[in-house]
């Protein structure tokens, strides 16, 4: 990870991605990575005064904290609970800077926090958008808002003087992998007013692949044995695939006078052996 410090709010995450590998981290707490992860959601409710007690320590030095980096501060038990909320209320008190990384438009009630973050110690928020397809957003992570009601929100957060990025991912080979597919969806970030983009293609780790095979079998039988060819056991797919996504998405991003995310929020995982992973 590119940041020393991260914090998730909650474990588990109602916007269902199918491909999340956060899934098997549910597996530590002897759930299962299918619906367990999302429909048990373990909420973290006296983080804001650990968090607190923590950053007062003479020994803090205002690192950068990263949110986002595991499940989703911003799923729907955030309205209730307002953790993450109270999470921005700390670090600010503690002038600390935050990089946040969601896939929720609930972002935007803190859009006033980040505001005074980033006249602070520094604020960015990310967007994870892998497809202006809504067919295939609700196929691959159902409980999402679609990816055009996310640009939205970059685009506030743009005028209110927020760093934003737009994360595309995860890329899916065979379906959001094409140059048109790519182009139209940094299009659409381009004319949100974002200005940086990154983009990783889909791993599948082993914790999430009980979960992740099964349910790929039934939902896209024609899809299925494509997929299994190219992963196979592997975690990523083969270094030629990564490489000519890389050199694709780079060259649209180029084409479109859009640059690179500058904090890297693109690795989950170390790569496998001899395997590169996207990260441009």
């Amino acid at each position: 990870m590119p940041y020393r410090w991260t914090i998730n709010p909650y474990r588990g995450c109602t916007h269902s991605c199918h491909y999340c590998f956060a899934r098997a981290y549910h597996a530590y707490l002897d759930f299962d990575v299918g619906d367990d992860f999302s429909q048990r959601i373990v909420v973290k409710t006296n983080i804001v005064d650990v968090l607190r007690r923590e950053l007062s320590s003479r020994s803090w030095r205002g690192d950068p904290v990263a949110m986002g980096t595991a499940t989703d501060p911003y799923q729907p038990c955030e309205g209730r609970y307002r953790l993450t909320e109270g999470v921005l209320g700390g670090l600010l008190a503690f002038d600390t800077p935050i990089s946040m990384l969601t896939k929720s438009t609930l972002v935007v009630r803190d859009l006033k926090v980040f505001q005074e973050l980033d006249r602070g110690p520094g604020a960015s928020v990310a967007m994870s958008i892998n497809t202006l397809d809504d067919g295939l957003r609700q196929l691959f992570e159902p409980d999402t808002p679609p990816a055009q009601s996310r640009l939205e929100v970059l685009r506030r957060f743009g005028c209110a003087g927020v760093s934003t990025t737009v994360l595309v991912a995860p890329i899916l080979p065979f379906l959001s992998d094409g140059e048109r597919e790519i182009e139209e969806l940094l299009r659409a970030c381009a004319s949100a007013g974002v200005k940086q983009v990154a983009g990783i293609a889909l791993h599948i780790k082993p914790g999430i692949r009980p979960h992740f095979w099964p349910w790929l079998r039934e939902a896209q039988p024609d899809l299925y044995p494509k997929y299994q060819s190219l992963y196979g056991n592997r975690t990523h797919p083969p270094q030629a695939y990564l490489q000519e996504i890389a050199e694709r998405f780079t060259r649209v991003r180029d084409r479109l006078g859009l640059e690179g995310s500058p904090h890297r929020l693109v690795r989950s995982s170390p790569p496998e052996p001899q395997q590169l992973a996207l990260a441009v």
